[in-house]
């Protein structure tokens, strides 16, 4: 097994989405904007180690894991309200 550029991206993913657990967990970091927007980058990452050494379970999850970051993303900055 050769490891490469987009292994080692995919490991930066991987931290990032833990760190962001953990921190989550340690009430260090709450469920908000940052929260979801380092989970959509750590799998988005995840999904780009994908492309050198395919596998459709951990994309599956990965892409839910983007999608489900970017409705938190959403909903975060729907309820901001607009400032006049």
């Amino acid at each position: 097994m050769t490891y490469g550029l987009l292994d080692f991206v995919g490991n930066i993913g991987v931290v990032l989405m833990m760190v962001a657990y953990l921190l989550l967990q340690l009430n260090k970091l709450n469920n908000g904007l940052v929260y979801s927007v380092v989970n959509a980058v750590g799998a988005s990452l995840v999904i780009l180690s994908l492309l050198t050494n395919f596998n459709f379970s951990a994309f599956l999850m990965e892409a839910f894991w983007v999608l489900i970051s970017i409705v938190g993303i959403v909903r975060h900055l729907r309820s901001k309200p607009i400032p006049s």
